[in-house]
């Protein structure tokens, strides 16, 4: 009976307390509180902080997404709660309690969630700013250095504009990503992304206690292992790296405000940044990584090497050879390398230098910030334990040291854009490189001048042929009507914005149409396109070639210059995933009319691999790649990557790694 009583109060004592009206506000004060689906809004417009669900969930949350993109997509970059998800938030507040704590609290009065501010002030508010960021302040206070609690020091998976990765070493507070447990649980997932300090300081991907990736440390200009768009300044976006006696963080802040762009860490451990696009109302996904094998943590194991175009993948440095040959063998390469010829500090020994090299693992490092190279040598030399050295700041000449003692790990080779390492190799070694370069450099002298006039006759002569060759041979591989670059430029109203459909890998495609009323997909290839003329080919090739009722149907091609086009009849209806991942039109597609879909598709993958002459695998089959006619009727499209086997044959065997995840 108290307890009802007491709720009952407590209810009453909030109905005194006003109400935060959305969208009206970026503040929330000691006299006001939030409830579900009241809204704080930053004061520019591009954030908002409410109660939301993720996709497929009925829970709530507290968090903070973007405003201005709403309509179009809600895009979480904050979430409060994430550790104690809400099934009823009837009677569930986030307001700003006198002493300086924003909670968030149940009819009870028991707090489900907090900041964990360590001091009061007299009139304590909660902002929203427009980076994105949640403080507690006084409100006469604007000093961000007198902040209670701000979200930028506890992010979830979402790196914003400005906000510090990285650990303040007088407060203790490490600033880090930890991935949502799924695309539709905010929970704490199982990888993190780290400014690890240990040593000299880099970045790193955790899965777990466990390093899965790592991007090297900075090295004035970039992270050493790091892909060029992490790590390039660009139009967009410029980096900064402190480390000092107080504190250590990477971010990076914006040239153009307008922009909205954001680093975020998927729940399979990935690293993606993102561009919101607002002519295509979506993300555009800039960069993924890990990109590959090789960034993959340790993969060769100490002085073992990786380098992705090579087969396999790991090998060991120069002067190096396997400390267990037998599991090389058997692709276990964990166990690293050895210096065929041992250190011994008795003796003689110099360093060898390796170059376009990801510097290794830099735990057992140490660093000097204002040596010289040279200097960085002598201090090597005198230490028999140093193992290697390298140049700290590579941004203006090279600067400063680092120095490695123990086995070097986690090395791949960097073509570019590595940087050089100098390892300590017995003195033998270094004298045996230095006559082999010199050998090397004599023999590729004397032949090079010899091929060069070769080269240049050759060259002028296939210069010729080819070029008279490639014209002919496009004619004989394209066997089908061609239209007029002119016709299809009408068509499209000039490949206006307004009539652009889609984009791909390929390329934009625009519809069409005819002066005859026929509508027409045009698939323009682009000039910077990933995939080429080797697809645009494959794809006439194999469509020109085959009829079904459940295969997208090729009208002609143009190609005149530098365009080359695919027109194809146009698919009112667009692809099916349009429908299948829309909330509100999959509504459209019954049971009966799924049946239908699937039913097509499979009875064109049938005459594809059994009844057609040419038996192909498709290799891309996903659901943006079925397309829908008037009737719902399902097309398979977009043939280039796919593959001709022989017709006995049950696969093909390829060395490109393409198709479907």
């Amino acid at each position: 009976m108290e307890s009802k009583y007491f709720i009952l109060f407590l209810l009453s004592f909030y109905s005194f307390i006003p109400k935060i009206s959305s969208t009206t506000t970026n503040v929330i004060n000691t006299n006001q509180f939030i409830t579900d689906g009241d809204t704080i809004v930053s004061s520019g417009g591009t954030f908002e902080l409410g109660f939301f669900s993720p996709n497929g969930s009925t829970t709530r949350y507290i968090g903070i997404w973007y405003k201005q993109i709403l309509p179009y997509v809600q895009t979480i970059v904050w979430v409060a709660n994430r550790e104690k998800p809400l099934t009823n938030t009837s009677s569930v507040v986030l307001k700003v309690n006198k002493p300086g704590i924003l909670a968030l609290l149940n009819d009870k009065n028991e707090t489900i969630w907090s900041t964990n501010t360590s001091r009061s002030v007299q009139n304590p508010v909660a902002v929203l700013l427009d980076s994105g960021n949640l403080v507690l302040k006084d409100a006469n206070d604007d000093n961000p250095e007198n902040f209670l609690w701000q979200s930028f020091n506890f992010p979830t998976d979402t790196h914003l504009p400005d906000m510090k990765l990285g650990k303040n070493f007088k407060t203790g507070i490490e600033v880090y990503l930890l991935a949502w447990k799924n695309d539709n649980d905010p929970t704490p997932g199982e990888y993190s992304l780290h400014i690890d300090p240990t040593g000299y300081p880099q970045g790193l991907i955790r899965h777990g206690a466990r390093v899965s990736a790592r991007a090297g440390p900075w090295n004035g200009l970039r992270w050493s292992g790091a892909p060029a768009p992490l790590q390039t300044q660009t139009s967009i976006y410029t980096f900064q790296f402190v480390f000092n006696e107080e504190e250590v963080y990477y971010s990076f802040s914006l040239i153009n405000n307008s922009l909205l762009t954001r680093l975020v860490l998927t729940n399979n451990g990935y690293i993606q940044r993102l561009t919101w696009v607002d002519r295509t109302k979506s993300w555009h996904l800039y960069l993924n990584i890990p990109l590959d094998t090789c960034d993959t943590y340790s993969l060769c194991g100490a002085y073992g090497s990786c380098v992705i175009d090579s087969s396999p993948v790991c090998g060991c440095l120069d002067k190096f050879e396997p400390k267990y040959p037998q599991n090389w063998q058997t692709g276990d390469w964990s166990q690293g390398c050895v210096r065929k010829t041992p250190i011994d500090c008795n003796k003689e020994h110099g360093f060898l230098k390796y170059s376009g090299i990801k510097l290794p693992e830099t735990n057992n490092s140490q660093y000097n910030k204002t040596m010289t190279l040279e200097g960085c040598r002598q201090v090597c030399s005198t230490n028999c334990s140093c193992t290697a050295y390298s140049s700290l700041d590579i941004s203006n000449g090279d600067k400063g040291c680092l120095f490695w003692s123990g086995e070097l790990i986690d090395i791949r080779e960097l073509s570019g854009r590595g940087q050089d390492i100098y390892i300590r190799m017995d003195s033998s070694d270094i004298v045996s490189q230095a006559s082999s370069n010199r050998k090397k450099t004599g023999t590729v002298l004397a032949v090079s001048f010899s091929l060069l006039v070769a080269v240049i006759l050759l060259g002028l002569i296939l210069f010729m042929y080819i070029r008279k060759k490639k014209k002919l041979k496009l004619k004989e591989d394209f066997e089908l009507p061609q239209f007029q670059l002119s016709l299809i430029t009408r068509a499209t109203n000039n490949f206006s914005v307004n009539n652009q459909i889609g984009e791909g890998g390929y390329g934009p495609v625009y519809k069409g149409v005819l002066e005859e009323g026929q509508e027409i997909a045009v698939k323009r290839l682009s000039r910077t396109s990933m995939q080429g003329i080797d697809e645009f080919k494959n794809e006439v090739t194999y469509i020109a070639k085959l009829q079904h009722r459940n295969l997208v149907r090729l009208l002609g091609c143009c190609i005149q210059g530098e365009e080359k086009m695919l027109i194809y009849e146009y698919m009112p209806n667009k692809s099916l995933d349009s429908y299948i991942f829309d909330q509100t039109k999959k509504k459209l597609l019954d049971w009966s009319r799924r049946f239908d879909i699937i039913n097509g598709i499979a009875r064109g993958l049938l005459y594809l691999h059994q009844d057609s002459r040419l038996r192909i695998i498709h290799r891309d089959l996903k659901a943006s790649n079925v397309l829908l006619d008037t009737e719902m009727n399902p097309k398979i499209s977009d043939f280039g990557m796919a593959r001709s086997v022989a017709g006995n044959d049950m696969g093909a065997k390829t060395c490109h790694v393409v198709g479907t995840q």
